[in-house]
């Protein structure tokens, strides 16, 4: 692929026109941007791609409006979907985040919504994440950031006690995602799923929990 050929990454001005129209067709249980980012970067790291039909009805709920309007939409979220893998694969990965209002009256980062989405593209591929997460502790390590993230954040439930994150670990752990993401991906990579771990995926997919989220996108 030549230089020119790269997809290039969304102008905050898209991605800004992106997020309008994800919170204007909002949902309680729908993903926003960051929500989006997530479920792109878990299936692009993870033990097989998806196509667009698997992961669209995770992100559209309803009719466009008209013709140009879906064509804009499902433009950017295929660029969306190319930059993320791109990101990745030059080590430039970067998760976009949410924001949420402090006691003190400022604003901090929220992983929820990010991580949300990160969930949803592990339930698209559920038994080959389920089959080696239960067989290899490498992989639960890899994902260690993220993990204390979903818990911290109550997207995932844990049967075990944690303590809280402080405000620095918690800080710590979002800064760690890009180097979460690169181990992961590099782990699939050299330990790709078998072909019973793909025929299992394709017998059928659990339910899905509820999920919830918060926050606004910030890149």
């Amino acid at each position: 692929m030549s230089e020119s050929d790269w997809p290039s990454s969304l102008a905050d001005s898209e991605l800004e026109e992106l997020d309008q129209y994800l919170r204007a067709h909002r949902g309680d249980d729908h993903l926003l941007l960051d929500g989006v980012h997530g479920l792109l970067t878990s299936l692009a790291i993870g033990p097989s791609p998806a196509t667009p039909e698997e992961w669209l009805p995770e992100v559209l709920h309803e009719p466009f409006v008209d013709l140009e309007e879906g064509e804009r939409i499902l433009t950017l979220l295929a660029r969306l979907n190319d930059s993320v893998s791109l990101e990745i694969e030059t080590g430039a990965y970067e998760p976009i985040l949410g924001e949420i209002d402090t006691d003190d009256g400022g604003s901090a980062f929220t992983s929820r919504g990010w991580c949300e989405g990160f969930s949803r593209g592990i339930d698209l591929r559920a038994a080959a994440w389920e089959s080696r997460l239960g067989q290899d502790s490498d992989l639960m390590q890899y994902l260690g950031p993220i993990i204390a993230l979903s818990i911290e954040d109550e997207v995932f439930d844990s049967d075990a006690e944690f303590a809280a994150l402080t405000d620095e670990e918690y800080d710590e752990c979002l800064a760690r995602i890009p180097e979460s993401i690169d181990a992961v991906a590099g782990y699939w990579r050299e330990n790709p799923a078998s072909q019973d771990e793909h025929v299992r995926q394709r017998e059928g997919e659990p339910p899905r929990p509820p999920r919830r989220r918060g926050g606004r996108w910030v890149h």
